[in-house]
């Protein structure tokens, strides 16, 4: 079956429109993880740089360029998934992508998520838009004003729809591209909690637990929870309960999750934005499609028929072709190259 899509597509060249599967790899399992192995390395050299918050925290920057030399350039903003970094598929490849087309990206990464814990009380989770709100203020602050764009996966998704929510036609995005978003929260989570997604809870849950104990040990005292309480956390709406939740101000994780969904917010959005699901994904069920009928027209809806989470692997074994990468500049381009 085809694409299902809502508006706006004739301005979209026909090559990126519709996601079409790599033969043989329809399986949502084989297409969330086929980019982990198609597209381990990072292709150009990034340009590190540490942003320091008001808070006394940090959170890090990777470049495609150092930005001294490109700040008249048009930007994306990668905002990346649970646990995510530059090191991750997606984020390394919309970067080179966007580098291709002569922009400058930028992956910032949520505190503690580039190899480093972060100093303070405080984590980064799907509704924490503040870090972002600053990050972008200081983007135009130190490098002036040019056409900006952002696009955000998974976690960083939902995090980037409720900020253009909240910020509405004051937002200093010129456009935003959100993709695999867990866009209600607590559906999204009882989910994972089913069936063959307990794998990738598991697999979630593991990274977050590492991240936590590295922080416990250079920081301790920084969580809610002591080395031996984090040991034996065995979900994620576990994690959410006794840490997200807790360090953040939420009643529990349920309160966090129903606070920080963002499909309720949605109607909220007044810049372009394109949403892009899988009906696939393994992480969601249905609860995160949108109904159109209700979405403001700024907002235009992607639902593929495969995909998986945040994979959308096409071509041929022999020349693999990662379909993000072409789709969201493609869409971007009216934004960040206007005519």
């Amino acid at each position: 079956m085809a694409d299902i899509t809502h508006a706006g597509l004739a301005d979209t060249p026909p090559d990126s429109q519709h996601f079409i599967p790599m033969p043989g790899a329809r399986n949502p399992h084989l297409q969330t993880m086929l980019p982990r192995v198609l597209r381990r390395r990072v292709q150009f050299t990034p340009h590190w740089q540490r942003l320091e918050m008001p808070d006394g925290d940090f959170v890090d920057l990777a470049w495609s360029e150092d930005p001294a030399g490109a700040a008249h350039k048009p930007r994306l903003v990668v905002f990346h998934g649970l646990e995510g970094s530059l090191h991750s598929p997606y984020a390394h490849g919309m970067i080179d992508a966007a580098q291709k087309r002569g922009w400058l990206g930028v992956v910032m990464h949520f505190r503690g998520c580039s190899g480093e814990p972060n100093r303070m009380k405080r984590i980064y989770h799907s509704g924490e838009t503040e870090d972002g709100s600053y990050f972008l203020e200081w983007l135009r602050a130190t490098w002036g004003e040019v056409p900006t764009a952002a696009v955000g996966y998974s976690l960083g998704g939902n995090m980037l729809a409720c900020l253009m929510a909240k910020q509405g036609s004051d937002c200093l995005l010129d456009a935003g591209v959100v993709v695999s978003a867990p866009l209600l929260l607590e559906q999204c989570c009882y989910h994972m909690e089913k069936g063959f997604s307990r794998f990738y809870q598991r697999y979630l849950l593991n990274l977050l637990k590492a991240n936590a104990a590295r922080k416990l040990r250079v920081y301790p005292g920084t969580l809610p929870v002591n080395s031996a309480q984090l040991r034996k956390i065995r979900g994620l709406r576990d994690f959410d309960d006794l840490i997200t939740s807790k360090i953040h101000g939420f009643a529990d994780a349920l309160d966090y999750y129903r606070q920080c969904s963002a499909m309720p917010m949605l109607p909220n959005v007044a810049k372009p934005m394109l949403i892009i699901h899988a009906k696939d994904d393994p992480f969601m069920d249905h609860h995160v499609i949108p109904d159109p009928a209700l979405l403001p027209s700024s907002i235009e809806y992607q639902l593929t028929e495969h995909g998986g989470h945040v994979g959308f692997v096409s071509g041929t074994l022999r020349r693999p072709q990662m379909w993000l990468e072409h789709r969201v500049p493609d869409w971007l381009t009216r934004y960040l190259d206007p005519q």
